[in-house]
């Protein structure tokens, strides 16, 4: 799809049509991949393993945020935006053939014999359900939609607060904003050190109550070299996010059954990432209000205070997440896990 772009460019025919439907349907295939590769993980790896999976997979994403925007930039001034687009479509020929090398090939599994098909809602429903009934997967999930209408905000605001507010030049601007990367490469490669020092469950409500308290550093940043208040609080949420992140994606992976994982996934992410559109319009709407600096004041704590969705939840009264067996559970399908099992565990429940 993206290597259209060139091909029209070079025959004369590109439309900003096609732009727009080139964003659309590549952002519908990477909603796509990002569900089918967290499902596809635990094929791969044991349960033991899924933490530093995670972590490493992590700190992979932070460095192509760091690599990608300069890349792109270099690729522009030396070949032309045709150009860096035909680079950008050759990167994805190297990622279909990285994937193509998996050798680990995934079980097919039987479908349950109802003499009918389930539908596309059907299995929405249950993906849904299934959230609402583990008590550490509802929380998690509500943790990241919190925390994402908080984080879109500062993301949203923080260049119009550095280059209006404090007058910095762009390429300082797009500096600072980068140190948010070097956070999450941070934190996916300390994950699994920190789980095992901590603990997994411990570090995941720990990183977000304390760890992430820098972050309310953002709004204080000034001229000068009170500028870097804003990149050390930057760099301190995007760590305390990747580090408790790890843990709760691992969960999801060990806890749901394979038939389930895939729509338990979805669920959350259609979730978590919903709440994105309504902080950005919310982040402009306050600012026009209240002020950027007011706002991003806002931002900062409602972010901080999103960690409190895992203090208040079974995760307080564990040590490590639990990645064990799947057990049966008596309300629901197979692998769903009740307090009650977290409280047997040393938790004290929710």
């Amino acid at each position: 799809m993206i290597g259209s772009v060139p091909l029209a460019y070079a025959a004369g025919a590109l439309t900003l049509a096609q732009l727009y439907a080139v964003g659309l349907v590549s952002s519908v295939f990477s909603v796509f991949f990002s569900v089918a590769y967290q499902s596809y993980l635990p094929v791969l790896l044991d349960r033991d393993q899924l933490m530093d999976g995670n972590g490493k997979l992590a700190a992979c994403r932070s460095v192509a945020q760091i690599a990608g925007p300069s890349m792109g930039a270099g690729l522009v001034t030396l070949l032309g935006a045709a150009g860096a687009m035909v680079a950008d479509a050759l990167s994805f020929a190297v990622s279909a053939g990285s994937l193509s090398a998996i050798r680990s090939r995934e079980p097919r599994r039987p479908r349950a014999d109802t003499g009918r098909r389930p539908t596309l809602r059907s299995q929405i429903r249950e993906g849904l359900a299934y959230v609402a009934r583990d008590p550490i997967l509802r929380n998690s999930v509500a943790f990241n939609g919190t925390a994402n209408f908080f984080v879109i905000m500062v993301e949203t605001l923080g260049p119009v607060f550095l280059i209006r507010t404090l007058h910095l030049q762009p390429g300082l601007v797009g500096l600072l904003l980068a140190l948010g990367a070097v956070g999450g490469v941070a934190g996916g490669v300390s994950a699994q050190y920190l789980a095992r020092k901590v603990g997994s469950a411990r570090i995941s409500w720990i990183a977000m109550t304390v760890l992430s308290l820098p972050g309310l550093l953002i709004p204080l940043a000034g001229p000068g070299w009170w500028v870097l208040l804003f990149g050390f609080g930057w760099i301190s949420w995007t760590f305390a996010s990747t580090v408790a992140g790890t843990s709760l994606t691992s969960y999801r992976q060990a806890v749901c059954p394979p038939d389930m994982i895939g729509r338990v996934s979805a669920a959350a992410r259609w979730i978590t990432w919903g709440t994105l559109p309504l902080g950005g319009l919310a982040g402009g709407a306050l600012a026009t209000a209240l002020g950027v600096r007011t706002t991003l004041w806002i931002a900062v704590a409602g972010g901080c205070c999103a960690g409190l969705w895992l203090f208040f939840s079974p995760l307080r009264g564990l040590r490590d997440i639990p990645l064990g067996e799947l057990e049966p559970h008596q309300d629901g399908p197979a692998g769903v896990r009740s307090a009650a099992r977290l409280e047997g565990t040393g938790g004290s429940g929710s």
